[in-house]
């Protein structure tokens, strides 16, 4: 056994963290967003390696021609996205002024992101294969924005830093292998917080398609598509960082009407323009 000073100067330091790192960074909203966030990394560290990374995907892609080769996709992306982008003060006014990008990167890939700092790219795979409607497309663009609004990046790198302290301190004081220690962390905190974040992300998307226009009676219909695609093959909600299809539809379906004043408000103050498909 450790002697007690050490798991005291390890319970103060766990005390200490917490104290200091919890924190939300984004307004509630309309979806009524209450959860606190433990923030030990520094955003601008976090920044600087998302736009960096942003940067040589970007560059490596136009060296291969990937990189925005259908104007018509990556105009199409890049409207919706800056609709999407035009109502982010609402969850954070500092991010209106973020140097925001979009990029369309020529995959097979189904998958989009936005990264830290709002760095956005959206494969051509996740629209083709699923034929996204404007109001999809702008439910997963949103859900990903969603993502840097609330800095999950930079939540997750600080849980992990707080949780290896604790599996630190706590292998010291009873001699348990480390290993043992960080699959616990693993399956107890990371995962539920993961999924969690997922979740989150979805009704912050929703609210920001419904404030641009977009119809998020929608958004489930890309989980459903989704599921489609996969066969059918969700594998165990428990056990995966993202939740369950028929979990997010349900959560997702029973936020829409906090959101819809919010669509049909949107509707009536849109000025004549082109119809949305």
């Amino acid at each position: 056994m450790a002697p007690r000073w050490l798991l005291r100067i390890g319970s103060a330091l766990l005390t200490a963290a917490v104290l200091q790192g919890c924190a939300s960074t984004t307004n509630s909203g309309a979806i009524g967003l209450q959860r606190s966030q433990l923030m030990l990394v520094s955003s601008d560290t976090i920044n600087a390696q998302a736009a960096k990374g942003f940067q040589q995907l970007t560059a490596d892609a136009q060296a291969k021609k990937k990189l925005n080769t259908d104007a018509a996709m990556t105009q199409r992306v890049r409207r919706i996205g800056n609709d999407l982008i035009a109502h982010v003060g609402v969850f954070r006014p500092d991010a209106k002024n973020w140097a925001w990008e979009i990029n369309v990167f020529e995959s097979d890939a189904i998958n989009a992101f936005c990264a830290p700092g709002g760095k956005i790219g959206v494969y051509t795979g996740i629209v083709q294969k699923l034929k996204l409607t404007d109001d999809e497309l702008a439910a997963i663009m949103g859900h990903e924005i969603a993502h840097a609004l609330r800095e999950h990046s930079r939540e997750q790198a600080s849980q992990k830093t707080l949780s290896s302290l604790i599996t630190s301190t706590v292998a010291a004081a009873t001699g348990m292998p480390g290993e043992i220690m960080d699959a616990g962390s693993q399956m107890l905190v990371h995962l539920p917080n993961s999924r969690a974040m997922e979740l989150e992300s979805d009704i912050i998307g929703l609210e920001l398609m419904a404030r641009a226009g977009y119809d998020p009676r929608n958004a489930s219909s890309v989980w459903k598509k989704m599921q489609q695609i996969s066969g059918g093959s969700q594998g165990s909600s428990f056990l995966s960082t993202h939740p369950a299809g028929a979990d997010r539809i349900a959560a997702l379906d029973a936020y829409v009407p906090k959101v819809m004043p919010l669509y049909q408000q949107a509707l009536s103050q849109r000025k004549t323009s082109m119809p949305r498909r």
